[in-house]
Parts: C-alpha cells; sequence; structure tokens
C-alpha cells in the first residue's frame, strides 16, 4: 500500500506569525498588567499618604478648634477682666473727685473760718493744739475768775503776791496765761455772733460795765477790744462766788448758747461772805453743788482749769459740770494757748 501525506506549508507559515502576534500581544498586555500593577501599588501608597494627611488635618482641625474655643475663653475672661478693671477705675477716679471736692469745701470752709474771726490769736512758735475746745453759737459767755486764786498754783505763793505792788501782781505768770486764755477764745468767735465776757471773784461783772446783763453783738470788734483792754489792767483779788456769776448769768437774755468758764478751784463762798476766815473743802464743794443746782438747763459749760494746790476734789467736780451739761473740759498745760 502506498500513503501519501500532503502538509500544507503556506499554514505552518501562517500559524507561526499568528503565535508571533499573539505573543506579541500578550507580552504588551504583560507589560501594561505590570506597569498598571506598579501604577496600582503607587496609587495605593499615595492613598494611604492621603488618608494619613486627612486623618492629620482632621487632627490639627480638632486642635485648631479646641485652641480657638480656649482664646474664646480667655478672651471673654480678658473682657470680663477689662470690664472689672475699668469699672474698678472708674470707682478709684469717682473717689478721687470726692476727696478733690471733700478737700476743697474744707480749704472753703477754712478760709470761711478764718474770714468769720474778727481778730487772730497765734501761740508762741505759732503752736497750734488739738483740744476739743470749740467756739460757736449766736450768744457767748466767757467767764473769768479774777479772783486772788488766780495769782499762783500755790497757797504760799498766792499769800505772797497778794502782798507784792498791782504791777507785780499784773505780771504774775498764772494770771497772765489766764487772760491769754480770754484772748484765744475770743479770737474764735464768729462775726454774727454777740459776746460777753465777765469776770467773777465775790461778784460778777461786765468788763464793760454799761452793758453787764446786755449782750454785746461782735460787729466790728471794738468792744471786744474794750473788754480785752479793761480785762488786762484788772487786778485779781478777793474770793471766789460760782453762785454769784451763774445768777448774773441767768439775767442774760436769751441765755447762753456756750459758757467758757476759765477758773482754778471750788468756789469760796455763796451769795454773801463766809463767817469764818477758812472754808474747808467739804463746805466748798457744797458752795459749788448749791451753785450748779441755779444753773439753767441746756446751757453748756466749758471748763478751761488751772489746777490749784490743795484742792483735789475741784477737778473732779468741774469735769462732771462739763459732761452733764454737753461742754467739754479743758486743764491745759503751763504754756498753752
Amino acid at each position: 500500500m502506498l500513503i501519501f501525506v500532503l502538509v500544507s506549508k503556506q499554514t505552518d507559515d501562517e500559524f507561526k506569525v499568528i503565535n508571533k502576534d499573539t505573543l506579541s500581544e500578550i507580552r504588551l498586555l504583560d507589560y501594561q498588567v505590570l506597569t498598571g500593577e506598579k501604577d496600582l501599588f503607587q496609587l495605593q501608597v499615595l492613598l494611604e499618604e492621603l488618608k494619613q494627611r486627612i486623618a492629620e488635618s482632621a487632627r490639627n482641625l480638632l486642635t485648631t478648634e479646641v485652641d480657638i474655643e480656649r482664646s474664646r475663653d480667655e478672651f471673654k475672661d480678658l473682657d470680663l477682666n477689662s470690664f472689672a478693671q475699668i469699672e474698678h477705675l472708674n470707682r478709684l477716679k469717682s473717689d478721687v473727685e470726692t476727696r478733690e471736692e471733700e478737700l476743697q469745701r474744707l480749704r472753703a470752709r477754712e478760709e470761711a473760718s478764718k474770714g468769720r474771726k474778727i481778730r487772730e490769736y497765734e501761740g508762741q512758735g505759732d503752736r497750734q493744739y488739738l483740744t476739743g475746745l470749740r467756739v460757736g453759737g449766736k450768744h457767748i459767755l466767757i467767764a473769768l475768775d479774777t479772783s486772788a486764786s488766780m495769782l499762783d498754783d500755790t497757797i504760799v505763793n498766792v499769800l505772797r503776791r497778794r502782798n507784792m505792788s498791782d504791777e507785780r501782781k499784773l505780771h504774775a505768770p498764772k494770771w497772765q496765761r489766764a487772760i491769754r486764755t480770754v484772748e484765744w477764745l475770743s479770737a474764735q468767735i464768729p462775726l454774727d455772733a454777740s459776746f460777753q465776757i465777765y469776770g467773777f471773784n465775790v461778784e460778777a461783772t461786765s468788763f464793760i460795765p454799761e452793758e453787764q446783763g446786755n449782750w454785746i453783738p461782735l460787729g466790728e470788734g471794738r468792744e471786744l477790744e474794750q473788754s480785752l483792754a479793761e480785762l488786762r489792767n484788772r487786778i485779781p483779788s478777793k474770793g471766789t462766788s460760782l453762785e454769784n456769776l451763774i445768777t448774773a448769768l441767768t439775767d442774760l437774755t436769751p441765755l447762753p448758747d456756750n459758757v467758757y468758764l476759765i477758773i482754778d478751784s471750788l468756789p469760796t463762798q455763796g451769795t454773801k461772805a463766809p463767817r469764818s476766815a477758812t472754808v474747808s473743802g467739804k463746805e466748798r464743794l457744797k458752795l459749788f453743788g448749791d451753785a450748779i443746782r441755779l444753773l439753767p438747763a441746756n446751757v453748756p459749760v466749758n471748763v478751761i482749769m488751772f489746777p490749784m494746790e490743795g484742792d483735789l476734789m475741784a477737778a473732779a467736780a468741774y469735769w462732771n459740770l462739763a459732761r452733764t451739761t454737753g461742754g467739754s473740759f479743758l486743764s491745759p498745760s503751763r504754756d498753752w494757748p
């Protein structure tokens, strides 16, 4: 048997060509896949980076919101503090203005007070003393003890000076202090007030006799200077009758707004002279009580006392008089006023 096999050469060539084309496409696809995988990996890496950035941005945003909220709170606190500081500053300004107004008012009052004094009185070295003693009222009575005890602080020296010349009596240190005290009080009398200056020993008389029992308007001060001139020439003598002073006081109409009593001891007699030459402390205290019972109500008595040796109950008695009548009690130093 004879078998013939026919093989087409062209077909094999076509297959080889087809295979080459397919292989090329496959290789191209493989390359594209490989490239795509690389790009996908890069994209995945980039995506992760973007996710991390987004997360970080979210954290930063949250932190920023927290900071903003904190800043808002701090701003509110600052605003409140600023408001409080402004309010405090306004209060301080108001306080300063009030104090300035008060200062101006006090200065104006001081100037007005200076203008309301008819005469000036300054102590040695221009001293000023805080005494609590204020001269005020529309009707002012200054009553000065002119008895012999005003010559000195001790009984022995009073007896010695009583026998000296009138010139030496006038210049007795204690009496000069009493005169300066009246001058100091008279310098404080307001311009619109009326006054009287009485001297009293066994009698109570005005230093301007024709004005006895009458109030004298201060005016230009001529009568005041006349009273002081008469006072400077008065010589202390005789005993002390507080009762006669209070009787003379009640004759004034209206009654005094303030009485300024300058004295050194308890009285030695009433309306009449004592029967004996000496008066005990107990008797003097009784004479004081009898006199005070005659004093009208609502008349303040301000006492300026120059203590006398041996009169132990005088200070307490006159202090109680000032206290019960609403006046002041002063026992000054030797260089006052």
